[in-house]
């Protein structure tokens, strides 16, 4: 049976916010979740997708095709031409 409850944490202590219904000094197996702080979560996952080959080739589809789009984006003019209207 699975039941969910509540509690805080002290070191290697949970304190329930509910009675389990166990005797005293019963043992029982607790599943917890790791709760991250908000962020950290994102952390946690820092290289799971090393070597691996599919995940390169699709990093590598979106480096090239940003390089093109560099590429082809003109670049700002360095000085406004002179002439009529102009402030020089």
């Amino acid at each position: 049976m699975l039941k969910t409850i509540h509690g805080k944490i002290h070191g290697r202590i949970i304190e329930l916010d509910d009675n389990l219904g166990v005797l005293e000094g019963g043992k029982e197996m607790i599943l917890s979740p790791i709760a991250y702080q908000p962020g950290q979560g994102l952390l946690h996952t820092e290289g799971a997708l090393a070597d691996d080959p599919e995940w390169d080739a699709i990093m590598e589809d979106i480096a090239q095709a940003r390089k093109q789009d560099r590429q082809q984006t003109p670049s700002p003019p360095t000085s406004l031409p002179q002439g009529e209207g102009s402030f020089g």
